[in-house]
């Protein structure tokens, strides 16, 4: 199905690059899940600032907008509640049936209300020059920041899981449908 849909992937990269976008590079994070969030007491403490071990030191330094680790944490939040689902059904049902789809939707509920409330907080909270002026243009970033890290995603299953591949693969099916998830977001905060 999604090689099926390579033209709609490559249609909104192409979004990104068909438009001039005013959007600020700083050093990022560059490798921001939950994973490198702990949680201490009243607080949270982000780690591991490096980049993703595996690129290339010269690419992780690159300046980069802020929004694309915004994306990532997006992504690990629906990894977690995909992942989530798949370890509470992996053995009980064959895939496709019902009730999974029962499941998927508390998973997908937390999924949509989390993201939305960080989202919500991070913009709220950041400098506005880090970030588009128009609405339109934080989409398309958000949007290519999120495909961008399900495909990395996809990449990282098939290299070290590969029987997890159906979790970033679900992530690029949701991500191509419409409504588009991170517009549903930006559209609740507006």
């Amino acid at each position: 199905e999604l090689l099926e849909r390579e033209q709609d992937l490559l249609a909104h990269f192409h979004r990104l690059v068909r438009r001039r976008l005013v959007a600020t590079a700083i050093r990022c994070h560059g490798d921001y899940h939950l994973g490198q969030a702990l949680v201490t007491g009243a607080d949270v403490a982000i780690i591991d600032f490096e980049g993703e071990p595996i690129c290339p030191l010269a690419e992780r330094r690159l300046k980069r907008p802020p929004l694309r680790d915004v994306a990532s944490m997006l992504r690990s939040f629906a990894y977690a509640a995909d992942a989530g689902q798949w370890e509470q059904t992996e053995d009980e049902i064959e895939p496709g049936e019902v009730v999974r789809a029962e499941l998927e939707s508390p998973a997908r509920n937390w999924q949509l209300w989390t993201s939305a409330a960080f989202l919500r907080e991070y913009l709220d909270a950041v400098d506005p020059q880090l970030i588009p002026s128009s609405r339109e243009d934080l989409t398309v970033l958000i949007d290519v920041f999120l495909l961008e890290k399900a495909v990395y995603q996809l990449g990282h299953e098939l290299r070290t899981r590969p029987s997890w591949v159906g979790i970033p693969l679900r992530g690029l099916r949701h991500l191509l449908a419409a409504p588009h998830p991170a517009r549903d977001r930006l559209d609740a905060r507006v």
